[in-house]
């Protein structure tokens, strides 16, 4: 078995409560507003998010621009990774959405609209904790409409030189990533959990961005970068995290890295029923893996919970093989 695999990682965390996914479609009980800064452009921006109707999905609309286009928050819609997960279309774009679309994954909402005035929604403390608890706040409801899964049959893989995404059949909704930095303040570090909504609330949402301070001065010496500070982003010098109140979970990084892999996955439109397995993936890398899923539709099917034997798939211990 590969030394990386997390069963043979000393420092894996996991965590084992175990919730049923959502039978039904869900959206917001009511709006909520937020208001900030977008990370890179480090303009002002206003966002709310709406309750929307069912199989409408996860929308953006730039209520900044003639006739505020709409952009439907979708696999087929990414026009850039290379530093943030970026929707676009008619050469209308929304930035930096991933932790906001990691909120709406781990809380299990199928459809809501979201009204931007800028191209950025705001970036908030880094994580998606705001988000998450003012969408809570508000109030979930379920709706008259079958949730769909991607209902994995036969494990899907993308490998590169030194990064990996590997997705098996399971019988539970699972997340395992592995990071691993040269920098003594990070390492490598493996976290993995179930992808209940308790769990995303508790263990992932608050796990904030983070940067190094060298490439953060980088990206803002080319005009990127220009709402990040120590109010939003764990930075890192040559000696350690310099925010004064430190790390808010001893491998915050590793969880954030997760928080951005849900936002990733879910442009696929459906919540995947199986086990993911990330080794030093990033968004781009996530984003090729989308393409791999769906070259391969033999490897997975569409189903809702009711029409599904659970029975036929393998439980969580058979899932987590060799990588």
């Amino acid at each position: 078995m590969d030394k990386n695999h997390p069963k043979n990682n000393k420092n894996v965390n996991i965590v084992a409560t175990c919730e049923s996914c959502p039978i039904h479609q869900r959206t917001l009980a009511k709006p909520v507003h937020f208001s900030g800064v977008g990370v890179h452009s480090g303009k002002s921006v206003n966002l709310t998010i709406k309750p929307a109707p069912t199989n409408f999905g996860i929308n953006f609309r730039r209520i900044d621009l003639p006739t505020s286009p709409l952009i439907k928050a979708i696999f087929s819609r990414v026009v850039d990774t290379s530093l943030a997960t970026v929707i676009g279309e008619g050469g209308c774009i929304v930035s930096t959405i991933e932790h906001l679309m990691a909120c709406f994954a781990g809380l299990m909402i199928d459809n809501a609209i979201c009204e931007v005035d800028n191209y950025e929604p705001p970036i908030m403390d880094g994580s998606a904790g705001e988000f998450t608890r003012a969408i809570s706040e508000a109030g979930i409801v379920r709706q008259n409409a079958p949730r769909m899964y991607f209902v994995v049959q036969s494990p899907i893989e993308l490998v590169g030189e030194d990064k990996s995404v590997h997705l098996y059949p399971s019988r539970e909704r699972r997340l395992t990533s592995t990071i691993k930095f040269s920098h003594s303040a990070i390492g490598e570090q493996t976290f993995s959990l179930i992808l209940s909504e308790d769990n995303f609330v508790r263990q992932i949402s608050s796990a904030r961005t983070f940067g190094f301070l060298k490439e953060v001065e980088y990206m803002q010496f080319f005009g990127l970068a220009q709402g990040g500070s120590l109010e939003n982003s764990v930075v890192i010098d040559e000696n350690g995290v310099i925010n004064e109140g430190g790390l808010r979970h001893p491998d915050e990084f590793v969880r954030h890295k997760i928080l951005d892999a849900i936002g990733d996955f879910s442009l696929l439109g459906m919540p995947i029923l199986g086990h993911l397995v990330l080794y030093k993936s990033g968004h781009n890398f996530n984003h090729e893996f989308l393409k791999t899923f769906f070259d391969q539709k033999s490897a997975w099917e569409t189903a809702s919970l009711n029409a599904l034997d659970m029975s036929e798939l393998p439980e969580a211990d058979q899932a987590s093989v060799i990588i």
